[in-house]
């Protein structure tokens, strides 16, 4: 989805070294709301703060504490409210969870806006969230669960559930029922947005680059060295195929397009590269979308409608930020101009709205993580510790996964736009890598 100068060890450098031997954010809001045929959904509170949640324990069932567990973790990284951490003896008191009616003055005391009351059934779960406030329930819901507690597909219902109990309290789904791929060790991964459930994806060569298809059925990513290809891996079958490609050179940074039909990605021969657009589907040939002489071209990313694409292209002479229609036409240069050979300013990708991109800049040597707003194309430097590279954001627009070194080694991290608060997300061997946060899954309802 996003790709590195910084690859094979980076994509681009290695595509210069081939050539050179050859030749935020939303403001907050005092309503968070949704429309729903004509039902508003959300809860009302003062402009400025954050609402504290309460997310009651679930009794008379083996898997109650581990769905307690898990939608307490997924508001909480949701950034949007804060979970009350209650004591067990608190939430055994009447009218605070050890039975009976809620007891709302008390919940109001200790700083509830919304109460969070699952309870697990014969056919899943059913979630019933409290507005504490006008003491009465704001919200209910039934999620089935699959029988494979505690597995990989049960633990992603109730992401799916945590991301609806967010959207009933603050207007917004939630980015839970998501997967983060990367790569560690030359083997592709994927991992639940929560950091948990590693699992490791059979790939052909070594890969780098992933990006997923809007469905979440694919995953391309392009293998590494002479010969490189392009390839799409099918979660529905496991089997993997090539597509497009050219041969000679580094085929590399595939993206897909908002719609799912055609995929863009770099190719580098001996001299210069250019970006290609190929069918999804259908066998097309690869369509060439720029045209530069000795330039590079890499790392495409698409604004959500697919009118134009992020990109970057060392045409100044150093890797820049760029943005053109989504045919190639119309480029124009959208990072701020840095002069002096030190300038460095890569790996841009398109937020869920639209209206800002991420990207890699060189500061005093290392990189951060900047983001741009095209409204007015001001700039935010959002990190600071360590060297940071390759963001992706998240589906909800909230948060972005990159790679950092400030634990000591290469790891991925989330970082809250608009709180700037991270958390390490990876914890295995280092050398991780080239993170893609997957669009929201779709889990059977």
């Amino acid at each position: 989805m996003i790709a590195s100068y910084s690859r094979l060890a980076s994509p681009l450098r290695t595509a210069f070294a081939v050539c050179a031997v050859v030749a935020l954010v939303a403001p907050s809001r005092s309503l968070a709301q949704d429309t729903t045929r004509g039902v508003r959904i959300g809860l009302e509170y003062r402009t400025g703060t954050t609402p504290g949640v309460i997310v009651l324990p679930i009794r008379g069932s083996d898997q109650g504490d581990s769905v307690r567990a898990i939608i307490q973790r997924d508001l909480g990284y949701s950034g949007r409210v804060v979970v009350a951490p209650l004591a067990a003896s608190d939430l055994a008191a009447p009218g605070l969870g050890g039975g009976g009616p809620l007891d709302y003055a008390i919940l109001a005391r200790l700083g509830a806006h919304a109460v969070v009351q699952p309870s697990v059934t014969p056919s899943g779960l059913h979630v019933a969230v409290h507005d504490v406030a006008k003491r009465q329930v704001l919200q209910t819901g039934d999620f089935p669960l699959p029988a494979s507690y505690p597995g990989r597909d049960w633990r992603m219902a109730v992401h799916a559930a945590s991301d609806e109990v967010l959207r009933w309290i603050t207007g917004t789904p939630g980015a839970a029922a998501t997967r983060i791929a990367f790569v560690r060790g030359g083997q592709l991964w994927v991992v639940d947005s929560d950091g948990a459930m590693e699992t490791a994806i059979p790939t052909v060569g070594a890969p780098l680059s992933p990006a997923w298809h809007p469905a979440a059925e694919l995953l391309a990513y392009n293998t590494y060295g002479r010969g490189s290809r392009v390839v799409l891996h099918d979660f529905r079958t496991g089997r993997a195929r090539t597509i497009g490609g050219t041969p000679g050179g580094v085929n590399q940074t595939p993206v897909f397009s908002p719609d799912g039909r055609n995929l863009v990605y770099s190719h580098t021969p001996a001299e210069g590269g250019d970006l290609y657009l190929v069918p999804v589907e259908g066998g097309g040939e690869s369509r060439r979308i720029t045209v530069t002489r000795g330039a590079i071209n890499v790392s495409p990313s698409f604004s959500p409608d697919g009118r134009r694409i992020a990109f970057t292209s060392s045409r100044a002479g150093h890797p820049e930020v760029y943005i053109m229609d989504a045919d190639g036409t119309n480029p124009e240069l959208l990072s701020p101009y840095v002069y002096g050979e030190q300038s460095y300013q890569s790996n841009p990708d398109f937020s869920p709205d639209g209206r800002f991109v991420a990207y890699q800049a060189q500061v005093s040597g290392r990189f951060q993580l900047k983001v741009i707003n095209l409204r007015d194309r001001t700039v935010r430097q959002l990190t600071s510790e360590g060297r940071n590279e390759d963001p992706s954001w998240s589906p909800d627009g909230r948060h972005l996964v990159f790679t950092s070194d400030r634990s000591g080694t290469r790891q991925l991290w989330v970082l809250d736009v608009e709180t700037n608060v991270a958390r390490q997300l990876t914890f295995g061997a280092g050398g991780t890598r080239t993170a893609a946060w997957s669009p929201r899954l779709q889990v059977a309802r």
